[in-house]
This record gives structure tokens, C-alpha cells and sequence, in this order.
């Protein structure tokens, strides 16, 4: 009887593991993250029949096609005011915008600058690295500035910096298999967001998303953030219950 039991077990359809949200602090501020494991469902949407879906709403709703449900979800990476990606998008193997390695105004243009490349594993890669030996992604969003690199901080990140927002951002462990985003719930500067990927959650690369519209959805901690319409969007897909 345990035997066929443990059969039928074995033949029954997994559901895709949700990623795992959960508040914590450092340095007395206050950050929410959500980890992904390698082998989770997680996808970048920008587009549908309509346009850019814009909010995590509009995603899901799209899910729905398929059975599917979106589980965690944050804005993930710079756009214009078209919604169009700043730099590289590729989304189910199909390139939706180039890569720019160029130096330039803003935070993105705040060189080294990477890419969040999702293929069997996640990786973090600084993009002209990433250009030099482009690696396989099934989706990939550019941003920036990078925020941990190789365990390093990014050189131009101040300490003592009064620029100081709400931020968003992904990190990775050293093996691939683990990819943290973490979005802040006060206002701190670019310092002090790279000291939490690499001192706080012990991750060796980490990129910068955003900051000021950064935003979260998180069901199982009863989040939903609003706001004005969003770029690319990064997120785990499970079945719908």
C-alpha cells in the first residue's frame, strides 16, 4: 500500500514552488525581500496585445490565459516615458532592445552598469562584460548602476550620501541558484542598498532597479503597490488556485 501510494505521489503534477517574501532590517532600516531558487517559474513581462502591460494587475490578468497566476512581482528596470526599456530587454529568447554599454546622465548611465540574465541558473552581469561574452538568457533586463560587483561595491557609491529614496533591486549568490530582490521600505541612499546585498544577505553581484517609483507585490504579506504605469516587470508565475 506505501509503495503504490508513494507511485501515485510521484506521478501527481507539482505545483511551482512561490517565491519565499519576507520583511527583515539592517542597519535599522527596513527592507522586504523575496527569493527565487533556480527551477521557479520567473519571467520579465513588458508587452501584451494592448501595449505595455504597465501594472502588475495587467500581468496577472494576462496569466489567467494560461491557468496561471502571477505569485511576486516588482518593477524591474529603467524605461522611458513610453514604457520602452532604457537598455537591454529579452523576453522568452526574443531581444526587445539593445544593449547600451555607453556611459551617460543618470543612475543608469552611472558606469559599471549590468544585466539580470535569467537562463538555468540567475546571474548579474556588468554589461559591457556581458557584451564581450554574452551568456544564454532566456529573459534579460538591463539596469543600473550595479550595486555589488564580485563582492565589491560599486566604486562611486558614497557613504555619506543625502540622496536617499525608496530603492529596488536584485542580487545573486555566487552559485546561481539563488536570486534575492529586495526593495527598501525607507528612504536610503545607493550605499547603503549595496551593503545590504553584499553584508546583510551575503550576495556577491547586485543591481540596482530603480528608486522613488519602486514598487512590490507580495500577496502572502498582503502587498499590492500602486502608482503611475511601469516599464519591465520581473516575476514567478505558479497555477491558479
Amino acid at each position: 500500500m506505501r509503495v503504490l501510494l508513494a507511485l501515485i505521489l510521484s506521478l501527481a503534477p507539482v505545483a511551482a514552488a512561490a517565491a519565499d517574501c519576507r520583511d527583515t532590517t539592517f542597519e535599522q532600516a527596513s527592507y522586504t525581500i523575496c527569493e527565487v531558487t533556480a527551477g521557479e517559474d520567473l519571467r520579465l513581462f513588458h508587452s501584451g496585445p494592448d501595449g505595455a502591460y504597465g501594472s502588475f494587475r495587467k500581468v496577472d490578468q494576462a496569466l489567467e490565459a494560461e491557468g496561471k497566476a502571477l505569485d511576486f512581482a516588482m518593477n524591474a528596470g529603467m524605461y522611458h516615458r513610453d514604457l520602452a526599456p532604457v537598455g537591454l530587454y529579452v523576453e522568452d529568447g526574443v531581444e526587445g532592445a539593445k544593449l547600451v554599454t555607453r556611459d551617460g546622465p543618470g543612475n543608469f548611465g552611472l558606469l559599471p552598469n549590468g544585466v539580470f540574465c535569467i537562463g538555468d541558473g540567475f546571474r548579474v552581469v556588468e554589461s559591457r562584460s556581458f557584451k564581450a561574452d554574452r551568456p544564454d538568457c532566456r529573459y534579460a533586463t538591463q539596469s543600473g548602476p550595479m550595486l555589488v560587483i564580485k563582492g565589491e561595491l560599486h566604486p562611486k557609491l558614497l557613504p555619506g550620501s543625502d540622496s536617499v529614496y525608496v530603492r529596488n533591486g536584485v542580487g545573486v549568490s555566487a552559485d546561481g541558484k539563488r536570486a534575492v530582490f529586495a526593495i527598501s521600505n525607507d528612504a536610503v541612499n545607493f550605499h547603503s542598498f549595496a551593503r545590504f546585498f553584499r553584508d546583510g544577505l551575503g550576495l556577491s553581484d547586485a543591481l540596482y532597479f530603480d528608486g522613488n517609483i519602486s514598487r512590490l507585490y507580495a500577496p502572502s504579506l498582503g502587498r499590492h503597490d500602486g502608482g503611475f504605469p511601469m516599464g519591465p516587470i520581473v516575476g514567478t508565475v505558479v497555477s491558479r488556485g
